[in-house]
């Protein structure tokens, strides 16, 4: 124990120093003004009493956090601030004194012993400060916390998002999955799991999962329901804990659906015709009139007030070859009205031609590839559209086909990309989940396109550079893409990101 004490100087009078009047009485030494010397002051006197010399640092060894008492647990490395801070606040007795100097004493990692050097000072009597160096010693003890006992009982979370849509693909759920990683929105998730029709997201708390829900409204519309079962409860102090279940549900429409409307909901949308073409999902459903121009937002809280279906899905689209383009000059936006022959590609023989109208007239020509709808001679089961063609109004502008995007051939759907997504890392149930590998690639191949073709997708979305695949690419397959059609669209590199390869990535990422 290190004591420096400062000797009190005799005051001064008549520029002449002042006789010694005392005698220390302990061992006898002159002082002026005091009645004990600074050796024998530093022997007897302990400025640290009071202050614990041991204390006990619990660690949970799962989660490598430390207990800040009385129930937060903190995560620290060793000899760091946030550990020092940790320790000083375990030591009763250390806000009566000042605090000079903290520091840790190296110790052997295994031994489960922290040692911290203090350096503190206080006053005494007469105005006299001492200061004063000592040792702490800390005992590791090993504690598990809440979270990680919770990890091995069934009660591990304590809130769960279960988010379906009720389609035969996952377009929707890969757009979302893109913006829940951009905007972090999963950063609270404890587990994330496939589902049929749909992902879960478990949370550990209910206002982590409550501002999950707070994020799903404002990516895509959806509903959601809230319930609750009770898995604890206390009949002395009447507390019962709880495990919240919130189910969310996508609205069943996806970009470049066909949907058809009940008359009366496209009256109410500025009198639009009821058959439409969903060109946008975002926190209400954007739909357009081919034929017209003409476009409508349809708030989420308004549809399930009565919801509807599609009436035909990606699935159903069609290719067409583009005989003729005559434009009428009416444009609205990015999209141009022109009035378009086709021709089926399956039986393309210039027997069977059908002329419609379209939007896509800046986009395509004479020759070009398209892919649309056929109503002519489809039956749809859907009581809007029957309703469309028994009005009298509204059964004449029928067309024979719809027109949804331009098509743009490629030699393979693995053809090489100079850009990446990131995927979120998720639990596979084979018991919930067939085993379509096929299905998965080809939906994720189509919104890889999807991404490709419309800019306005692109600029929602993180994309990355592919550095690796641009670093292993083969000679051959470089002559592959510059061989590719020339109007395939493509991603330039000022719209990529190049932190690609710092981020966790799942393995079942695009090759």
């Amino acid at each position: 124990m290190d004591i420096d004490v400062p000797v009190p100087m005799a005051p001064q009078a008549d520029g002449a120093s002042e006789i010694p009047t005392t005698l220390c009485y302990n061992c006898g030494a002159p002082l002026v003004g005091t009645t004990i010397c600074p050796d024998c002051m530093k022997l007897q006197i302990d400025i640290s009493q009071g202050i614990q010399r041991e204390a006990v640092l619990n660690f949970c060894r799962d989660c490598e956090r430390w207990l800040l008492p009385p129930n937060s647990w903190q995560v620290a490395a060793l000899e760091s601030r946030e550990l020092l801070a940790l320790c000083l606040k375990k030591l009763r007795g250390l806000n009566k004194i000042r605090v000079i100097d903290a520091g840790f004493i190296w110790t052997e990692p295994h031994s489960r012993r922290i040692k911290v050097k203090l350096t503190i000072q206080d006053s005494v009597s007469d105005g006299v400060i001492l200061q004063q160096t000592f040792e702490v010693i800390y005992i590791v003890m090993y504690q598990q916390c809440p979270e990680c006992a919770k990890s091995y009982t069934p009660n591990t979370w304590r809130a769960s998002v279960q988010v379906r849509q009720q389609v035969l693909h996952k377009r929707t759920f890969l757009y979302l999955e893109q913006l829940i990683l951009k905007h972090k929105a999963h950063q609270n998730t404890i587990n994330i799991k496939e589902a049929k029709n749909g992902i879960d997201f478990f949370f550990a708390q209910r206002n982590h999962a409550e501002a999950f829900i707070d994020f799903l409204h404002s990516a895509v519309p959806v509903e959601v329901t809230k319930s609750q079962q009770i898995i604890s409860e206390d009949i002395h102090t009447s507390t019962k804990s709880y495990k919240f279940t919130y189910s969310a549900k996508i609205v069943p429409i996806c970009k470049d659906d066909l949907v058809a409307l009940p008359i009366k909901l496209a009256k109410q949308l500025g009198n639009i015709s009821p058959l439409l073409l969903c060109n946008r999902i975002g926190t209400s459903i954007s739909f357009l009139d081919p034929n017209t121009l003409q476009s409508a937002d349809l708030n989420s809280r308004i549809y399930w007030r009565s919801p509807f279906t599609s009436l035909a899905e990606a699935k159903d689209l069609v290719e067409f070859i583009v005989l003729d383009v005559e434009p009428t000059g009416h444009s609205r936006g990015k999209w141009f009205q022109s009035e378009v022959t086709v021709a089926r590609a399956s039986d393309f023989s210039g027997d069977k031609q059908y002329f419609t109208r379209t939007h896509l007239g800046s986009i395509i020509h004479p020759g070009d590839s398209v892919l649309g709808y056929m109503l002519t001679g489809t039956n749809f089961n859907n009581a809007q559209f029957d309703e469309i063609e028994s009005s009298n109004t509204y059964s004449s502008t029928i067309p024979d086909v719809i027109l949804v995007k331009k098509f743009y051939p490629r030699r393979s759907k693995h053809t090489k990309r100079n850009w990446k997504l990131k995927r979120m890392a998720t639990e596979h149930d084979p018991y919930l989940l067939p085993n379509n590998k096929e299905s998965v690639e080809n939906d994720f191949e189509m919104f890889l396109r999807d991404v490709e073709e419309d800019q306005e997708l692109r600029a929602t979305l993180a994309l990355y550079k592919n550095k690796k695949k641009d670093d292993t690419m083969s000679v051959a397959d470089t002559d592959m893409m510059n061989d590719d059609d020339d109007e395939v669209p493509k991603i330039s590199m000022d719209e990529l990101l190049d932190d690609f390869d710092d981020l966790e990535i799942d393995d079942n990422m695009q090759d």
